[in-house]
């Protein structure tokens, strides 16, 4: 098994996360855009993982999430099923179990998944939270999307029982890579509650529209209060796709991406670095409220949030 990455503290909260699914499904792709910063088009170049590669991925200082990103071969899912299942599928946190959509086999895909669920995890972590993504959707007509997801969610909550899962219809080309993703990141935050609760004291305080937390690395949302109701589900997640991507560019440039404000006449949002770890998103739509005191308020907020990213507690 390859390693690589950060090692963490002792003082880290490690949570180990199995990233699994056949060959050719995309687990490395979405890997490598989440975690490190390769663009779509980039993904191309990547080659097949061979057995299992191992990453220590630090997210907000106080986690650190140890990925196993699964070779999805036959060969290899055959071992991790009898002489691996037990060093595998032991203190697993999180089970992300990626479809292809456009399978050739969808009986040995869903085969697969009963032995990693039945042989696995309903054996050595049956707490672990399970996640399937039915991914590649957009080489899915879009009239017919929603009614083939749905069938494939039916599916596969029946095939889990009694285990629950979630599961989200994902692309690489679009934001519902970063929403099915922050999701389940938001889920390994310690005290997340405690998080959204300064989040709504804060934008109640300021009278803001909403207020986003994003991770500074991977762009994914980690905490967020609404005021004002939007009619756009997965506008949190094109933000992050957008932002992260001028982030990219930026770096290319050799210039720190630190803010941004965005205006017109119904809105204003601002984007800032909060604290080492965090990016802060403030929404207003009174359009008599001056940046400088949106900037003044998110600066005096900053003490309130700066123990996320220095210990498991707030």
């Amino acid at each position: 098994m390859k390693r690589r990455g950060y090692h963490g503290t002792a003082r880290s909260a490690h949570k180990k996360v199995l990233l699994m699914g056949r060959s050719e499904a995309g687990k490395t792709s979405m890997r490598s855009i989440i975690f490190a910063n390769y663009i779509a088009r980039d993904t191309r170049r990547l080659g097949a993982t061979m057995d299992v590669e191992q990453s220590n991925v630090r997210f907000l200082n106080n986690l650190v999430l140890n990925l196993w990103d699964c070779g999805g071969q036959d060969a290899f899912m055959e071992t991790f099923f009898t002489s691996q299942k037990d060093v595998l599928f032991s203190n697993v946190e999180v089970l992300i179990f990626v479809f292809d959509v456009q399978s050739s086999d969808v009986q040995k895909d869903i085969e697969k998944y009963q032995s990693c669920i039945e042989t696995g995890i309903m054996k050595y972590s049956p707490e672990a939270m399970i996640f399937c993504l039915v991914h590649k959707m957009d080489l899915i007509p879009k009239a017919q999307r929603e009614m083939l997801f749905t069938k494939r969610k039916e599916e596969l909550e029946h095939l889990s029982k009694p285990l629950k899962i979630s599961c989200y219809a994902t692309s690489i080309w679009d934001e519902t890579l970063y929403n099915a993703w922050s999701k389940i990141m938001s889920l390994l935050i310690p005290n997340r509650d405690q998080l959204n609760l300064k989040l709504k004291k804060f934008a109640d305080h300021i009278n803001a529209d909403e207020v986003l937390l994003f991770e500074k690395a991977t762009f994914l949302v980690v905490g967020h209060h609404m005021r004002k109701e939007h009619n756009d589900g997965n506008r949190f997640e094109k933000i992050s796709n957008i932002i992260k991507q001028f982030k990219l560019s930026c770096n290319k440039m050799q210039s720190f991406f630190r803010s941004i404000e965005v205006r017109n006449s119904s809105f204003a949002a601002y984007i800032e670095l909060f604290t080492a770890n965090m990016y802060i998103m403030v929404v207003m739509s009174d359009p008599q409220v001056c940046s400088a005191a949106v900037q003044l308020n998110i600066n005096n907020a900053k003490p309130h949030f700066k123990d996320t990213d220095q210990s498991g507690t707030m």
